[in-house]
């Protein structure tokens, strides 16, 4: 097989692939009678149909698929000799004016590009620390506490404040008129825990059984409900009922309630601590991770392969579309996405994944399986049966696949921080739960 390598622009490439016609012919000729043996025809008995009606019938399709296979393999073969690295998939076009007895084809496609890294001594990257403290424990046991409350029925004369329950009938209108979502009878929701607008909390807060009062609410611009956003409604809300919350004592049986082995306060405090700690330390390696990816790439130079960004574009869109048909969405798969709204996207996703791919293996940090263990097992560690769960990724290639990609990621991380200048910040732990 003659083999010709041209380099056009940047990344592309051109290879040309000459296929002897005699090799082709023979095997179509081979599968024709791998065909014959078996297929069926009217007024034949199996395996027994003339071979020139199997190649009247199936010559074409045949030559067809003999003709892809054979130009796979040679292009395979032709970049695997010229020591290429392809990026997406080639665009093969027939060549004419081949020599007599073979078939010429032109495959153009894109090499993965030669990535630069700078010297990572000259990256700075900030690298946030966080604490479980008493106080994130406490605010955890609340959580717990609510979740398990029940409710009374407040005295007439009471009046509704932040933790209670009231049960309303309300009407909004604009410009006079009801609208969609804006009307319901026997509604029930919490005081103070964000479940309405502020203005509608703030007017149902300090109201008491059977009153009635009449205020104006704005909507956000970017309210949810299109039709109501951005404008101003005239509620009427009644006050029907008030329930004040009650509290399970943090004592031994909410311990046990919550599966505490030893039943204790102390044991419950521990329990969480641990769990709490196994989040944050997920946490802090996801932002720092972030950080570091953003100063690696800062630090990289590279040519970006149109194909792959392409691919990912695809990608993109398609779970685009996936998520709007969650939703809903009539005739999702149709809808008109921009791709140009995914390229800055696709380019990062692109660029990030050659420039860590190169990281990786100029300095052996591949995924060991003692780390692979690991992980697992920390991921399996808040689960009521972890043996299970560890199982559960051994026991798919994808999944572990998956485990194993995060755990690379964690191996680059560690690298980059160990040579880059790193600026320690502390954060709150409601900062980093997004609680602040």
């Amino acid at each position: 097989m003659a083999v010709t390598v041209e380099t056009l622009e940047k990344l592309e490439r051109k290879i040309t692939l000459s296929l002897p016609l005699s090799a082709i012919q023979s095997e179509v000729e081979t599968r024709l009678k791998r065909v014959a043996r078996t297929v069926k025809m009217d007024g034949f008995r199996p395996g027994k149909v003339p071979m020139n009606v199997v190649a009247q019938r199936y010559g074409y399709s045949l030559q067809y698929e003999v003709l892809n296979d054979k130009v796979g393999e040679a292009f395979a073969q032709a970049v695997s000799e010229a020591k290429l690295r392809v990026a997406g998939q080639p665009r093969i076009t027939e060549k004419e004016g081949a020599p007599e007895g073979e078939a010429q084809f032109d495959a153009v496609f894109e090499v993965l590009p030669e990535v630069k890294i700078e010297d990572l001594s000259t990256a700075e990257v900030d690298k946030l620390t966080a604490e479980v403290d008493d106080a994130a424990i406490d605010k955890t046991i609340d959580i717990l506490r609510k979740q398990r409350r029940t409710f009374a029925q407040r005295a007439q004369d009471e009046a509704a404040a932040d933790g209670d329950r009231v049960t309303v009938d309300f009407e909004g209108k604009i410009d006079g008129e009801t609208f969609a979502g804006g009307k319901a009878e026997d509604f029930q929701f919490l005081v103070g825990e964000g479940q309405m607008l502020k203005e509608f909390e703030d007017a149902v807060r300090g109201m008491k059984t059977g009153e009635s009062k009449t205020f104006p609410l704005a909507f956000p611009e970017d309210y949810h409900g299109k039709d109501v956003a951005g404008k101003t409604a005239d509620f009427l809300v009644t006050l029907k009922k008030i329930e004040a919350a009650n509290l399970p004592e943090v004592n031994e049986a909410l311990a046990k309630s919550l599966g505490i082995a030893d039943g204790t306060v102390d044991g419950l405090r521990a329990d969480i601590k641990k769990n709490l700690e196994r989040e944050v330390k997920f946490r802090l390696q996801a932002r720092n991770k972030q950080a570091v990816m953003d100063a690696l790439v800062a630090k990289a130079e590279l040519d970006l392969p149109n194909a792959s960004v392409q691919a990912e574009v695809a990608r993109l869109l398609e779970g685009a579309r996936a998520e709007l048909k969650q939703r809903g969405i009539k005739d999702a798969d149709k809808a008109e996405i921009p791709e140009d709204v995914f390229r800055p996207q696709a380019e990062r996703r692109v660029r990030l994944g050659l420039v860590v791919a190169e990281l990786v293996r100029a300095n052996e940090l591949h995924a060991t399986p003692e780390q692979l263990k690991a992980h697992v097992e920390e991921l399996a560690a808040s689960y009521e049966k972890p043996e299970e769960v560890v199982r559960w990724y051994f026991g798919d290639r994808q999944r572990l696949a998956e485990v194993e990609a995060v755990v690379v990621e964690n191996n680059v991380t560690d690298f980059v921080l160990g040579k880059a200048k790193v600026n320690d910040k502390s954060v709150s732990f409601d900062e980093l739960m997004g609680q602040a």
